[in-house]
């Protein structure tokens, strides 16, 4: 007998076997045990969360030979059918490859005929996002006014695409990605069946790489036994994976609390020398900053289950809460800047000896809008002299007048408030209507002009949105105008003009008065 794939062989074939999606679930079994029955389903999610599976069963609910239930026998004709793919009332459309009106036109021609064997004609439409607008519009009718014995059954990856006419013609429901842990659990129930020895561990790792998606997960797991030679171990899974062990990032915590950039350089080499992803790194790195983060603020909200959590215990005694957020920062910022870096290990290093560098001041004081004011970055660093930096007190206009930026990024300085700041780290406003400003491109300039000014990294965000606080333009605006009246009143009182006017019956015109420095 062949081999058929986790993925196959364990697709639900009823609502007590569907994982992650109870809430769906809990609406469907209400709707057919009330016989409240809609003729347009629209079911959404990313890959693998059960969209089909789920149509699937919906179709068996509504054409058990048993009747509509919520609890289809499995073992009647029509139920088996289904299963196995052959039931004649059940169409299932790739709508990825039938993406034309005609083709959509033909299968509408069949909907008006009454089932072959079932109560209900299902058609089941998948990746329904794909149509075209042709398509939808000969849709539609027939969606608004089905025959009695017609359901359908939409799904999608990208709901944002269907046009809104056909969206307020269905009951949408949105599935949801299945967390690591549901995964995790279903894999060890399956191992269980199958008999297959399993590290839990190993479990984890595919729980996280499959993100979010249960069949994902089980085309790793198949992937795992095989690679592991019919189990599933740890360390296999990791190097099936690529997945950076725990072990280093938490030594690189270590010697990134403790200061020690010799022992840093010396893991990035290790890591290097196993061919390791230093962007999966990076992005590992910011996970386990997160739990540390947790660990700072709600200790018993930390998972009890986490094979590392005597050793984050030991990390947060040498970390504080703002040093995790700050290296946090950091690595979301590493990893951006990975791809212009000269290589991966260099970029990977640079992250960590930005950590070594910069750290949040000790003590803080509030200024107006909540922000602590902090140096950018600190005059010295846990044990290692640096040379003086600079400064910031929260005036952002006054900081503009010191540097030297023109062009798109000048204009974005000019134009933007201040809308809080800590170490390391300036987040700015500009109005929506100069929304252009904000390209990645003019920040990348600001940011590298302001870690001039500073003598040091930090992290530049600009959003556009509501402006609160005037902006240097403004300020520089109104000092222009009070120069402008200033002039205006010093030629109104001028003997010469007034003498001109009176003698030619001239007149002033204020618009036209320009100010100079001190000059009219």
């Amino acid at each position: 007998m062949s081999y058929q794939v986790l993925a196959r062989k364990w697709r639900p074939r009823n609502f007590a076997a569907l994982v992650g999606q109870e809430h769906v679930v809990r609406a469907l079994r209400h709707a057919l045990e009330q016989k409240r029955l809609h003729h347009a389903y629209l079911f959404t999610g990313t890959r693998g969360v059960g969209k089909t599976t789920l149509a699937r069963i919906l179709a068996k609910c509504l054409n058990c030979e048993t009747g509509i239930t919520a609890e289809p026998c499995g073992r009647c004709s029509a139920c088996m059918e289904i299963d196995e793919g052959r039931f004649i009332d059940l169409l299932e459309v790739d709508a990825a490859t039938n993406t034309r009106v005609d083709e959509m036109r033909q299968l509408l021609d069949t909907a008006q005929y009454a089932p072959t064997r079932g109560r209900f004609k299902v058609y089941v439409i998948d990746e329904v996002h794909m149509l075209s607008n042709s398509a939808f519009n000969a849709m539609l009718k027939t969606l608004e006014e089905p025959p009695e014995h017609l359901k359908f059954v939409l799904a999608t990856t990208d709901p944002q695409k269907i046009p809104v006419t056909v969206l307020s013609r269905c009951l949408q429901f949105n599935l949801k990605q299945m967390p690591p842990a549901a995964i995790v659990e279903h894999l060890g129930k399956l191992l269980e069946a199958e008999s297959i020895a399993f590290e839990p561990g190993a479990l984890h790792l595919i729980g996280r790489a499959a993100a979010g998606s249960m069949r994902d997960a089980l085309s790793l797991l198949d992937q795992a036994i095989a690679h592991g030679g019919g189990s599933v171990a740890t360390e296999g899974v990791r190097d099936m994976l690529g997945a950076v062990d725990d072990t280093y990032l938490l030594r690189v915590l270590g010697a990134v609390a403790a200061g020690k950039g010799v022992e840093i350089m010396a893991i990035a080499d290790e890591m290097q020398a196993r061919s390791l992803s230093f962007d999966s790194a990076l992005q590992s790195l910011a996970g386990l900053l997160l739990k540390l983060a947790v660990v700072h603020a709600a200790p018993d909200a930390a998972e009890a289950s986490l094979p590392e959590r005597d050793a984050l215990a030991a990390l947060a005694a040498q970390m504080d809460a703002e040093m995790v957020q700050l290296c946090y920062q950091i690595a979301l910022q590493g990893r951006e800047d990975l791809a212009l870096a000269p290589d991966e290990h260099a970029g990977f290093i640079m992250t960590l000896l930005r950590m070594l560098a910069f750290r949040p001041e000790q003590s803080s004081t509030a200024v107006p809008g909540g922000s602590a004011s902090a140096s950018l970055p600190q005059d010295t660093v846990k044990g290692n002299s640096t040379a003086p930096r600079r400064e910031f007190n929260g005036d952002w206009p006054s900081l503009i007048r010191q540097l030297a930026v023109g062009g798109a990024a000048g204009q974005l300085a000019r134009n933007s408030a201040l809308v809080r700041h800590a170490a390391g780290r300036i987040e700015l406003a500009v109005p929506k209507s100069m929304a252009h400003l904000a390209d990645r491109s003019y920040q990348e300039k600001l940011k590298g002009v302001l870690e001039q000014h500073f003598g040091g990294t930090l992290v530049l965000k600009v959003v556009a949105g509501e402006v609160a606080g005037a902006t240097a333009a403004v300020l520089e605006a109104g000092e222009r105008e009070a120069r402008r009246a200033e002039a205006a009143r010093a030629v109104q009182g001028d003997r010469f003009v007034q003498d001109l006017v009176d003698i030619f019956d001239a007149k002033v015109v204020g618009s036209s008065i320009k100010a100079n420095g001190n000059q009219s």
